[in-house]
């Protein structure tokens, strides 16, 4: 039987339709579509588009080898564990999840999240730029949503701290980050602020809501910090990430065909 690769990218998902439309239309974009089907799915909230539903248009279409872009911000991401153990690629997760196995006839390759790559630190930098009035006297502080799970905090951290520096070096700006969870968002506002700094604030998610419009500002209350609020999508790079993860998985599965 002839190999036939697929794409299938997962995110989240969100109630918001102009965030789900974000992920599609970046989606649209990827020029891989022009070389194998690709699919959009979500975790959930988007009826119609779940992961198995994507699975399934795949295969549909004679797909025998799914590459998985995780279109999810970091390692340190519970819903990561859950679906590398739903779709087959690692025998139990590393925490309960009511998640299920999904039932997949193709080889599956999973990527990897978001993290500190190059264009990610440029999406970060493009949606808190606005907010910057003077450079020399300001502060970028990262702030992502953190785990208190013990193993997945430390990924967080890890993956924060990689992306904190990968900002700074496209910015030029002097930059921190902070943690929903566990929180350390004010005292490290507060700590800059009291060293002369201006904080510009820059949320590590996906998609605006809640967290952007009222956790972070109720954290913040009372202090004189930059903010645009925007999320990290809509943004044109998108496409070009989506790209290069579905391009490093194809290198993959090609290096291990001509291994055998």
């Amino acid at each position: 039987m002839t190999n036939k690769t697929g794409a299938l990218i997962i995110s989240h998902g969100s109630p918001q339709p102009e965030w789900v439309e974000a992920v599609n239309d970046a989606a649209g974009k990827v020029r891989i579509k022009e070389r194998m089907p690709v699919a959009v799915s979500f975790l959930g909230n988007v009826e119609g588009s779940s992961i198995q539903d994507g699975i399934d248009e795949l295969e549909a279409e004679g797909v025998t080898d799914i590459l998985a872009v995780m279109l999810f911000v970091s390692e340190g991401s519970t819903h990561i564990d859950e679906i590398e153990y739903a779709l087959g690629t690692k025998d139990a997760p590393d925490r309960e999840t009511d998640l299920e196995p999904f039932a997949i006839k193709a080889r599956m390759h999973v990527g990897r999240p978001m993290g500190d790559d190059s264009d990610v630190a440029r999406m970060v930098w493009d949606k808190v730029s606005p907010a910057s009035v003077n450079p020399e006297r300001e502060v970028i502080l990262l702030v992502g949503h953190g785990s208190i799970h013990d193993g997945f905090r430390q990924r967080w951290e890890a993956g924060a701290s990689a992306l904190t520096k990968r900002v700074g070096e496209t910015s030029g700006l002097l930059c921190d980050y902070a943690l929903l969870n566990p929180d350390s968002v004010r005292a490290k506002a507060e700590e800059w602020i009291s060293k002369g700094r201006r904080v510009l604030i820059a949320p590590l998610f996906l998609s605006t809501g809640y967290f952007l419009q009222t956790v972070i500002p109720r954290k913040l209350e009372g202090l004189d910090y930059g903010y645009t609020g925007e999320a990290l999508l809509p943004h044109p790079l998108l496409p070009a990430w989506i790209e290069r993860q579905a391009e490093t998985l194809l290198a993959g599965l090609d290096t291990a065909d001509t291994a055998e």
